[in-house]
């Protein structure tokens, strides 16, 4: 008996001591939104219902959007809201894009990730620009970077991103808000730092697959690979529509497919490139 109750304490605290596997939060279902990307803009009504039209295509999900701020220009990047920056690489626009539609993803009980492409600005300082600007909107849950075109800007390219960065980039957001997470974004695994995953979500926007079959299976392998980190995938490109546009609900019967094969999917967002076609304005 003594040992059969030695034997329960040790595993007690062992369980007790053992850090947590980290899992994905609640699944989040939306788009991404770029100024560039859509064929027009519908207006601002448009943004908050899509995203809750997408959402609720999938059980208990949460609406959710990547809204990029940043976006490539010259050597840097290009902030689409009024700021004061020292780095000649950002630059900033004289008019706020983004507060009146990030109010309405508050009140929506919306996800919001505000994203940029950097180029080669600096991404210190533009964590806290554009946190500095956003983070008093509740639906603001992290920040994203594309590493496409991260210390990249003639191609989307990046460079890989080494566990010192990720760790320093997290923690810079975690200044802003502790709840805050980091998502990095890119179509190839070995651009992802090699073993931090605590507060990082990992998007893959891979495209141009031959089949749904053939996209099920690369995402299902990128979600191996982080397990069990939160993964997250765009999808809806021109690149696939050969093969999409035969479905009967494009943006169900995918992300559906996703959750169903990999079980640390948190995300799933349709790109702004097809959203105004697959989901018309009323």
């Amino acid at each position: 008996m003594k040992i059969l109750y030695t034997a329960f304490i040790i595993l007690l605290l062992t369980s007790c001591t053992s850090a947590p596997a980290q899992t994905p939060a609640k699944l989040e279902a939306g788009y991404r939104y770029s100024p560039y990307g859509p064929t027009f803009n519908p207006g601002n009504e448009y943004w908050p219902d899509v995203g809750k039209q997408i959402a609720a295509k999938f059980e208990g999900a949460r609406p959710a959007v990547i809204w990029i701020v940043g976006i490539i220009s010259g050597e840097g990047t290009y902030l689409n809201f009024n700021c004061e920056t020292a780095d000649p690489n950002i630059t900033c626009g004289y008019v706020d894009m983004n507060e009146e539609l990030l109010t309405a993803f508050d009140e929506q009980g919306y996800d919001v990730w505000l994203q940029v492409e950097a180029g080669n600005a600096s991404m210190d300082e533009l964590i806290d620009i554009v946190l500095n600007q956003y983070s008093h909107h509740p639906s603001v849950v992290g920040f994203g970077v594309d590493v496409e075109w991260y210390q990249s800007t003639k191609g989307p390219q990046g460079e890989p991103i080494t566990d010192e960065v990720a760790q320093d980039w997290v923690s810079a957001i975690r200044k802003h808000n502790s709840n805050y997470r980091l998502f990095l974004k890119h179509w190839d695994s070995a651009w992802m730092p090699p073993t931090v995953r605590d507060g990082i979500v990992f998007i893959n926007d891979s495209q141009g697959f031959e089949s749904f079959d053939q996209m099920v299976g690369e995402f299902t392998e990128w979600g191996k690979t982080f397990a069990p980190a939160p993964v997250g995938f765009q999808y809806g490109y021109l690149a696939d529509k050969p093969w999409w546009k035969d479905l009967q609900d494009p943006s169900k019967e995918i992300g559906q497919a996703l959750i169903d094969n990999i079980p640390n999917t948190q995300s799933l967002f349709w790109v702004d490139f097809t959203i105004v076609e697959m989901f018309p304005p009323k």
